[in-house]
């Protein structure tokens, strides 16, 4: 059988056997003082438990009389409560002095104050029941009785607890010496433990100091970007010598490995730009072309309309009516690349429904409701005119009863709601479904229309807030009318501001 030398265990074995054989000497050495100073412990507790139980006494006692004062001075129940607690623990207390007769003066002295405190707590009693049935005379005899034997009570336990205090004060002082001797001595003999551990230790670790000490330095030459450094070759079979081996072969290849990472990090990162550029240019194109579909037939048509009613009436009313459509197509064009406020919107809607009426003769029917403190919150431009128009054309434009359209803003804390409804031809749940997602794509080559559809409404709404679901679609059916409820978050727009006239 091949013997097993010290230098063939591994690391781990050596640390265990050196640290377990000191940690056993040092937990049997610990035992040994714990149970020395635990017994004197012990002995100290018993000196002064005598003194702590007298003290305790005093307390409760004089919490018998200030209760059994505070009774006579307020007479109040809680008073009176307080001084049937105190007296009962009390009592308890009382049940702990001796009530034999020995030959011993502390003995005798407690005999003699638990007699007294019986008679004292009957005074205490009759002061009580005499202030309680209103007898003055009596009370104040019993009060003054109880009082009288308070003052001897409380000198007799003052003398008790000198006499304690004397008896105990030559125990105490040996225990302390002896606890002081245990200090010393177990101070002493720990650190003559340590020392010695600390150096045997050492001595059989010390194989492992200079190869850690020359791997932390190369280590860190090798932090600061020094990767033509190497540990000195080591052939021991132990840990520190497949450590070492390993050490030379990571610095061989981490030079090489930082400077694929390094490259691969810069691709990367330049593909993360150019998809982040990408990505903005999309939804910029993205947005200009949904913003710029306007089918000029309408503009033509609208315009024919003008110039007939110019044939028919005075200027005055084309003049309104041509201001009116110049106004619709500016807001347009203006706001083809950029965002609006919730009044451009609204006063977009107004000149859609004017230029409507003008072509139909006044068959729009046709209300506005918006609270007051929404105005100059911004929103994407031409969201609300595609959806009136959409009421109109497809919703009142070919019934047999007078159409309405309603518009109504309202603001929420968190959002702000525009609802549009009509009294049209109303909608399935699944023609809801379709254009909700976006499966419905109107022709821009309407005649009547401005060839912003519902499509473009939901895409730009995506867009502007970064969500979907923004726009939801009611219906009870056909014939029973349609409302088209547009959710703007607060978030983005200018949540804090407020019209000053509201």
């Amino acid at each position: 059988m091949k013997k097993i030398r010290w230098s063939d265990l591994s690391l781990v074995s050596k640390i265990m056997i050196e640290v377990g054989v000191l940690a056993v000497l040092l937990f049997s050495i610990n035992m040994l003082f714990y149970a020395r100073i635990n017994n004197s412990m012990q002995e100290m507790d018993d000196v002064y438990a005598s003194n702590a139980q007298i003290t305790e006494l005093g307390q409760v006692f004089d919490d018998v009389q200030d209760s059994m004062y505070q009774y006579l001075k307020v007479k109040s129940s809680q008073a009176l409560m307080d001084y049937y607690q105190n007296e009962a623990k009390y009592r308890q207390e009382l049940e702990k002095l001796n009530e034999r007769n020995i030959d011993d003066s502390v003995k005798l002295l407690e005999k003699k104050i638990r007699k007294m405190s019986e008679s004292y707590l009957s005074c205490t009693a009759g002061t009580v029941a005499a202030k309680r049935g209103r007898n003055v005379e009596k009370y104040k005899q019993e009060y003054d009785k109880s009082l009288e034997l308070y003052s001897y009570i409380q000198s007799s336990m003052d003398e008790l607890n000198k006499q304690l205090f004397k008896e105990n004060s030559q125990t105490y002082a040996a225990l302390r010496a002896v606890m002081r001797y245990l200090e010393i001595s177990n101070m002493v003999i720990m650190l003559m433990v340590v020392i010695c551990g600390m150096v045997l230790l050492i001595i059989a670790t010390r194989e492992m100091f200079l190869p850690l000490t020359n791997m932390a330095e190369t280590a860190q030459l090798v932090g600061q970007g020094n990767f033509n450094v190497k540990m000195p070759p080591a052939d021991s079979r132990d840990e520190l010598g497949t450590v070492t081996r390993a050490f030379n072969t990571m610095v061989d290849n981490l030079g090489l490995y930082i400077a694929r990472t390094k490259a691969g990090m810069e691709k990367e990162q330049q593909m993360i730009e150019r998809e982040l550029l990408m990505e903005t240019h999309l939804k910029e194109a993205q947005l200009k072309y949904l913003q710029s579909q306007i089918n000029p037939h309408f503009l033509f048509n609208s315009l024919n309309a003008g110039v007939q009613l110019a044939m028919m009436e005075d200027a005055e009313k084309t003049s309104i009516f041509v201001e009116k459509m110049a106004d619709f197509f500016r807001y347009n064009v203006k706001k083809g690349e950029e965002d609006a406020t919730l009044e451009e919107e609204l006063e977009a809607v107004d000149n859609y429904i004017y230029i409507l009426n003008v072509r139909f003769a006044g068959d729009i029917h046709f209300s506005k409701k918006v609270e007051c403190d929404v105005e100059n919150v911004r929103v994407p431009s031409m969201i609300l005119q595609p959806v009136v128009e959409n009421a109109v054309n497809h919703g009142i434009r070919n019934i047999d009863w007078e159409g309405h359209i309603d518009l109504s803003v309202e603001r929420w804390n968190d959002h702000i709601e525009i609802s549009v409804r009509d009294n049209g031809l109303g909608m399935t749940g699944e023609q809801i479904e379709r254009v909700l997602s976006k499966k419905v794509h109107s022709s821009s080559g309407e005649g009547d229309s401005t060839g912003i559809g519902m499509n473009n409404v939901i895409s730009r709404l995506e867009l502007y807030y970064e969500r979907d679901g923004l726009m939801e679609i009611y219906s009870e059916g056909e014939g029973m009318g349609t409302e088209v409820v547009i959710n703007i978050p607060l978030e983005r727009s200018e949540k804090n501001v407020q019209n000053p006239d509201c």
